[in-house]
């Protein structure tokens, strides 16, 4: 059993980030790099990867984040923005590095870690798709990280994780899980306008709940029976 993390860059900018990115995956132990919609990558990227460069070629890329996570078992999308009124369902709860690690130690399975454009991160539909929100503490003074800094302190944190025989849940068996509700919430006549924020909200307690396989069959068992008891009311 054994605990991955991949490190995805969503369409990176500049290619000295990424060449610095890879670097820093290597001073850390990490090897699995995937780029969405990359920059062009030549000779600036891979003299910032320095002895890194294995690292950098061996990247994978994608034309869509739907591709890059396909595999992963959780999505993890980094923000320098913890929440405002507006949009703090999207992105609260935050964790910070130290808190990811105890989170998911004893697990094993595949996490990828995301990480946005260098000059407007994520989009709210990007955000949506991520089950767990992180985020760096720094200094009010100047608060913004460089890409490969932000990358650089989160694999720190997660460098000497211990994995172990806890199994994260597949991917598919969770997104089958997800519609599942959206399913039943659409049999209890939901409200209409609390049907996304509520559904956002599952997800985020899902992800820091760290479902194991058996825990998503046994949720969508009660809803079954809950949509059976549901049409057997109605027959009545």
């Amino acid at each position: 059993m054994s605990l991955n993390f991949k490190v995805v860059l969503v369409e990176p900018l500049y290619q000295g980030n990424v060449g610095s990115v890879a670097r820093a995956m290597k001073n850390f132990g990490f090897s699995d790099l995937v780029l969405v919609n990359p920059c062009p990558l030549e000779g600036e990227a891979r003299a910032m990867s320095s002895h890194a460069r294995d690292v950098l070629e061996g990247a994978i890329i994608t034309s869509c984040i739907e591709d890059a996570v396909a595999d992963a078992n959780l999505l993890i999308g980094t923000t320098g923005i913890t929440g405002s009124k507006f949009d703090e369902h999207i992105r609260i709860p935050a964790h910070v590095p130290r808190e990811l690690k105890q989170h998911l130690q004893g697990s094993c399975g595949t996490v990828a870690l995301l990480f946005g454009r260098e000059n407007k991160g994520f989009t709210k539909d990007e955000l949506r798709m991520m089950d767990m929100i992180l985020t760096i503490p720094t200094s009010e003074i100047y608060p913004v990280m460089n890409l490969s800094h932000a990358v650089a302190v989160v694999l720190y944190e997660l460098s000497d994780i211990q994995p172990g025989e806890t199994p994260l849940a597949d991917p598919f068996d969770t997104k089958l899980l997800m519609e599942h509700f959206a399913q039943v919430l659409d049999n209890i006549d939901y409200p209409e306008h609390k049907k996304e924020k509520t559904e956002l909200m599952l997800k985020k307690i899902f992800g820091r709940a760290r479902l194991i396989p058996r825990e998503v069959q046994t949720l969508r068992g009660v809803l079954r029976r809950v949509q059976k008891n549901l049409v057997s009311d109605l027959k009545k």
